[in-house]
């Protein structure tokens, strides 16, 4: 098993901050936080449906306010905190931004892209790999996604 930090706590803290701000807003309750040296680069949640943006997915807001921010396409030594494992897109986002490490919540059985359905964070055919934990406050993540749907379902 692995062994989270406090700090891993707090910035996936801060990740479910920002999910349930998209779930008030009728989007999937999806957060991500993107950091270096233990300060923040960039969040995001997800706005696709707000946004008209089938690409508002919370990791590609926050990797792009983060490059924004460094002046930068790349950000290395980086660690990615999601409350939801990234979808393909997202993981290619992640691949090309040259992120170290992605901390996951919880897994995405149907569209997965790190590990469940495909592996782009750990493809060995691809040039770059990132380290990849998974399980920080997967309840809560999945809790928030599970209740998020079941309204949806009920309307």
């Amino acid at each position: 098993m692995i062994a989270f930090s406090a700090a891993d706590e707090r910035w996936m803290q801060r990740a479910l901050e920002l999910a349930r701000v998209a779930g008030k807003q009728n989007e999937v309750p999806v957060g991500a936080v993107l950091i270096r040296d233990d300060k923040l680069l960039g969040e995001g949640s997800n706005m696709p449906i707000s946004q008209h943006d089938t690409t508002a997915h919370a990791e590609i807001q926050a990797i792009r306010r983060a490059c924004s921010k460094v002046d930068n396409y790349r950000l290395p030594d980086s660690t990615f905190y999601l409350t939801l494992e990234p979808c393909p897109m997202c993981a290619g986002a992640i691949i090309h931004a040259r992120v170290q490490r992605v901390v996951i919540a919880a897994v995405e059985p149907r569209a997965g892209a790190a590990g469940s359905v495909l592996n782009i964070l750990n493809n060995e055919r691809l040039n770059h790999r990132c380290e990849v934990e998974f399980g920080l406050l997967q309840a809560e993540s999945a809790r928030l996604l599970k209740d998020f749907f079941a309204v949806r379902r009920r309307l």
